[in-house]
């Protein structure tokens, strides 16, 4: 079956780096848009950067455009969010997930990875 495992998260301090990767396996990595969500608690998930199936598009939320990057790497099936210039309200539980290019809705999500930023 299809597995997305998150891996990465931590207690980090504002301005600090992190980044995530989510390691996907049971389906053809390659043919899947991927992308970044999060939520915060209290808060309803949100968009946070997608990466299209050979990196040739790539799209941020507004508060992740200039600090966080995503890349994928489709040899090791796996996708990466690279978070700079932390702050505190970036404090949430980081999900990926995937979908195929044509389809709208995602259909398939990992289990979360945990970022806290300390102020």
């Amino acid at each position: 079956q299809v597995q997305l495992v998150e891996s990465g998260g931590g207690l980090v301090q504002a301005g600090d780096s992190l980044r995530l990767s989510c390691a996907a396996s049971g389906l053809t990595f390659r043919s899947y848009t991927m992308g970044w969500f999060r939520q915060a608690p209290g808060k309803e998930r949100e968009f946070v950067a997608a990466i299209s199936r050979f990196s040739i598009t790539k799209s941020y939320a507004d508060s992740a455009r200039g600090r966080f990057t995503i890349s994928r790497d489709n040899a090791k099936n796996t996708v990466y969010l690279q978070m700079n210039s932390l702050k505190p309200e970036d404090t949430a539980v980081y999900y990926c997930a995937a979908k195929l290019p044509a389809i709208t809705s995602y259909d398939y999500w990992g289990q979360g990875t945990q970022v806290t930023v300390s102020s």
